[in-house]
């Protein structure tokens, strides 16, 4: 009877050991994969160093790489190169061009402007993000990105995509804006439901050792334009909508505050407002309506945007520290022109899987801000310049400009 009921307990725990088996194996090789990043081990993210300041030399450089149109890495062929190009070419270019660039121009942050991938040929998002942005992440250089009307259009929606996106290694990119930058003067004090993912604003400190080492001398605005829309049954682009240019309008307020020296007020003008720069991806309806002024680079085609217009460009005007906002979309535009007094500049097509011109070369742009001097230390933000780089033999840099200069 004993002997019995022993092996009545060995077959039930050969059972029970048996089940808990299959269950680990059926984990590891169906269930852990659709709840991991393919090829990436569970660690905690690399944080970037922050805030962001200036250098010692009183400058701080902006690379920003424009419609990289990422696929599926060496295995996705280019568009529009020479007959000569076409048998090599692939992904792996636009890697290249983007570790030539890091090595070159040594940036201090790396700005993304949207089409990072190229969703309707990139079989799985993850994979493309994490391969796209690779160089970047190797530098450990800090970036940002705000997406575009193609990204979504693989295996993640355009929320995953950027929450993805602002969890990868030394990314500043936020989903959302911080609680910070939606509550001014007691007006809120909660985020707001705001319209798209991937609305943000990040601030660069002065240069270290001067009056202006704890306070923001420079903003950056990233905004989600959107990809498409329907309005009264016809097909459009998006458009950035009035729930954003009212945490627009909040931020700038609160950022444009006088702001306090070591000592007290600070005296000096550097310190009344501070200079921002927005980034986008889709142009707004009055670069294609014009007139545009001061056009430095090539106008080569269309401007493709949303029949709607709203109000984006009025509210930059209205606001008044926008001095600059750097666009993508139309790859083969890669010229800055002003209007209403600020410069909006396209980074001109980067990435090789993104249609472009045969013989033309890829490219990017290069933005670098200048600190004033004072007697004894570096003060605000004095000028703001900008010149593009192309994918050629030499690296070429043309169009070099001054954007902005304070007057004092």
């Amino acid at each position: 009877m004993e002997s019995g009921k022993n092996i009545t307990w060995i077959h039930s725990f050969l059972y029970l050991f048996l089940v808990s088996a299959s269950v680990h194996l059926l984990h590891k090789s169906l269930i852990s994969p659709t709840l991991t990043v393919k090829h990436q081990d569970g660690r905690v993210k690399k944080v970037a160093p922050t805030p962001l300041r200036f250098r010692s030399d009183g400058t701080f450089k902006i690379l920003q790489v424009a419609d990289m149109h990422f696929g599926n890495g060496k295995l996705t062929r280019c568009r529009d190169v020479l007959e000569s190009e076409f048998g090599y070419c692939s992904d792996l270019n636009t890697t290249r061009f983007l570790e030539k660039m890091i090595q070159l121009e040594n940036p201090d942050l790396v700005a993304f402007t949207g089409d990072n991938i190229f969703g309707s040929s990139a079989a799985d998002a993850a994979e493309s993000l994490f391969q796209a942005f690779d160089p970047v992440i190797k530098s450990g250089i800090p970036w940002a990105a705000v997406l575009g009307n193609h990204d979504q259009e693989s295996t993640m929606t355009r929320e995953e995509l950027m929450s993805f996106i602002s969890l990868m290694d030394f990314s500043l990119s936020q989903t959302f804006p911080s609680v910070e930058d939606t509550s001014y003067s007691s007006k809120q004090n909660s985020v707001p439901n705001i319209d798209g993912f991937g609305n943000y604003d990040l601030r660069v400190f002065g240069a270290p050792g001067s009056n202006f080492a704890n306070i923001s001398v420079l903003n950056l605005y990233f905004l989600d334009s959107g990809d498409r829309a329907v309005v009264d049954g016809v097909r459009t682009y998006d458009w950035i909508k009035e729930s954003q240019l009212n945490w627009l309008r909040l931020v700038s307020e609160k950022v444009q505050e006088p702001k306090l020296g070591i000592n007290g007020p600070a005296i000096s003008p550097y310190s009344i407002t501070s200079p921002s720069l927005a980034f986008f991806h889709i142009p707004i309806p009055e670069i294609k309506q014009g007139p545009i002024f001061n056009v430095v680079g090539q106008y080569r085609e269309y401007v493709a945007c949303s029949f709607v217009n709203s109000g984006v460009l009025q509210t930059l005007i209205s606001m008044g520290d926008v001095k600059v906002v750097f666009i993508g979309h139309d790859h083969t535009n890669d010229f800055c022109g002003n209007l209403g007094g600020i410069w909006f500049c396209y980074g001109g097509g980067f990435g090789y899987h993104g249609y472009g011109v045969a013989g033309w070369s890829r490219r990017a742009r290069v933005i670098l801000a200048e600190l004033g001097k004072g007697e004894s230390s570096w003060t605000g933000v004095k000028r703001i310049k900008t010149w593009k780089r192309l994918d050629d033999e030499m690296v070429s840099k043309i169009d070099e400009q001054i954007l902005w200069e304070r007057q004092l």
